[in-house]
């Protein structure tokens, strides 16, 4: 006895093309998994606190899933690009669907010498399945301040 193929009869083309097509949307949920929403950071004001410089950062995950920790490693370059203060500080937790403003200050930093925010690394990472190398390419940085970028 032979094996059947798709052109043997009893295998109509209607009856293949259907059975693809019932298969269709969990080939797309599969592809959405893979394909996470990021996690926005956006730099968004920077004011004096006193001989700190303190910055706003808008954190927007309205489109993805729920972050427990997230602990970012900062660099403060000032306007010659030079290295100016290494801060360590705890996003998380950060609720899927949601966007919040954290607040962080530069102790030591005037304002006013602020070049550039860079996000040298991430330092812990804990959300579904994501190891920490993963967490830092799912972040996306901004700044809404002309003269300070943000950056990885």
């Amino acid at each position: 006895m032979r094996a059947s193929t798709w052109n043997d009869p009893g295998y109509s083309t209607a009856g293949i093309w259907a059975c693809l097509a019932l298969l269709l949307p969990f080939s797309g949920a599969a592809l959405a998994q893979d394909r996470a929403s990021p996690l926005r950071i956006e730099l968004n004001k920077i004011e004096t606190a006193g001989e700190n410089c303190r910055t706003y950062f808008l954190i927007d995950n309205q489109k993805g899933e729920s972050w427990r920790s997230l602990k970012l490693d900062l660099f403060a370059l000032d306007t010659d690009g030079v290295a100016a203060r290494r801060l360590a500080v705890e996003v998380g937790p950060v609720p899927g669907r949601k966007t919040l403003i954290k607040l962080f200050d530069f102790p030591g930093l005037s304002c006013s010498r602020f070049g550039r925010v860079l996000l040298n690394d991430v330092m812990t990472c804990e959300r579904a399945a994501s190891s920490r190398e993963e967490c830092l390419s799912a972040v996306e940085t901004s700044s809404k301040i002309d003269t300070v970028s943000f950056t990885k």
